[in-house]
């Protein structure tokens, strides 16, 4: 018998474990972890941004615990003695029309509590000498950081270990008594006082054995990048991202900066056929892919959320020239042959409201009695995460 079980150990699991110690050190906790690893999924290929929480409107959840989260996570890094680089972030323009949304996010910034300013084209130019801009006005967020996913879970890891928190790996659920609070893996049975659904990727689906969140699903959405060739001549001092499409849970391609020093560009946003189909048919189900594509002609029909327009973007960028056309109106002297291959690629666990036919575009935590389900845990749930757990454990029933 357990005072709490956690199911996933990814970042949000262990974030929430980590409340949980705080709040009830006495507490006895046990994740289990489907995986032989930490890091294998969601949490272990994250980008490593720690967004300052400009995109989202003031009343969202992501919108109260994404910039307190950020800071949270960085003064954890420093604690730790972990890599964080502050680089900061610029976000431009790629055509004229989006000029307005810059005036639009910086109001959001300032009421979420977070230090932006607006920089004309001599200023930009100054922060950020390869960024360009198609009005000549760019959004500077001087705060957001960079960190190392991997480090940061081992940490957290070690921590609750050091903590008496129990982990047991290579161990999934098979099954539920709800009645009993008996969850059963493929060695061992276990009673517990709450349970904490943090699987990510399959979120959705133990959460219906709980009878809990039955109107969402979960569509799978694979992000690929380049890699800059480190010939170009190209070193970014900012990361920089396009002026998003606010209608959708997609930021564009942007680029990314690794602690070790590797520039990316991407995502992209193509349906992935199964929750773990990350290259190839590895990963991919015949029977989950028929659900997705189901779901994802409905919203191509409906076109809602602008996702007709959204679907045609992204399809085009699967052509290496479309993608390259998409960073170059960002950072213009990128050429063709400075984006090579990368193994960097990730599954974004986008749930779909099933009811409304949207994509939920917030944090959505669902319960019922002793257990609690993360349901949409999708980006800035790494940044978020420490504020995020207080907020899933001020709401638990137990």
């Amino acid at each position: 018998m357990f005072d709490f079980i956690v199911l996933g150990a990814g970042i949000s699991g262990l974030a929430i474990a980590t409340k949980i110690k705080q709040k009830h050190p006495e507490a006895s906790i046990l994740i289990l972890e489907k995986e032989k690893s930490l890091g294998m999924h969601g949490s272990g290929r994250n980008s490593g941004v720690m967004h300052s929480g400009i995109y989202y409107p003031e009343n969202s959840l992501k919108a109260k615990v994404c910039s307190s989260g950020s800071k949270a996570m960085v003064e954890y890094c420093l604690d730790r003695g972990l890599p964080v680089n502050r680089l900061g972030k610029v976000i431009v323009p790629t055509n004229e029309k989006d000029d307005g949304t810059i005036d639009l996010l910086y109001k959001r910034a300032k009421s979420n509590g977070v230090t932006v300013a607006i920089l004309d084209a001599q200023e930009l130019a100054d922060v950020e000498p390869f960024a360009r801009s198609a009005s000549g006005r760019a959004l500077f967020s001087p705060d957001t950081a960079i960190v190392n996913p991997k480090l940061i879970l081992e940490q957290l890891y070690h921590d609750l270990v050091g903590q008496g928190v129990q982990f047991e790996f290579e161990s999934p659920c098979i099954s539920v008594v709800v009645g009993k609070s008996e969850i059963q893996t493929k060695n061992t049975r276990y009673t517990y006082g709450h349970l904490i659904n943090a699987t990510g990727q399959f979120a959705d689906q133990l959460a219906h054995i709980f009878d809990v969140g039955r109107r969402y699903v979960l569509l799978p959405f694979r992000g690929s990048y380049y890699k800059l060739s480190e010939h170009s001549g190209i070193q970014l001092q900012r990361l920089v991202y396009p002026v998003p499409d606010l209608n959708v849970p997609f930021l564009g391609v942007h680029s990314v900066n690794s602690i070790g020093g590797i520039s990316y560009f991407g995502p992209n946003a193509v349906p992935a056929f199964g929750r773990e189909h990350y290259k190839g048919l590895k990963g991919a189900s015949f029977k989950e892919g028929l659900s997705i594509g189901y779901y994802l002609l409905e919203q191509y029909i409906r076109d809602q959320q602008g996702f007709r327009r959204f679907s045609h973007n992204e399809a085009g960028r699967l052509m290496k020239s479309n993608f390259v056309q998409a960073v170059q109106k960002l950072v213009p002297s990128v050429k063709a042959e400075y984006l090579l291959p990368s193994n960097k690629v990730g599954i974004r666990a986008q749930l779909l409201d099933t009811e409304t036919h949207q994509l939920v575009m917030d944090f959505l935590v669902e319960r019922r009695e002793k257990s609690t389900h993360v349901l949409n845990a999708v980006s800035p749930a790494f940044t978020s995460s420490f504020s995020f757990a207080e907020y899933v454990i001020e709401k638990m029933d137990y």
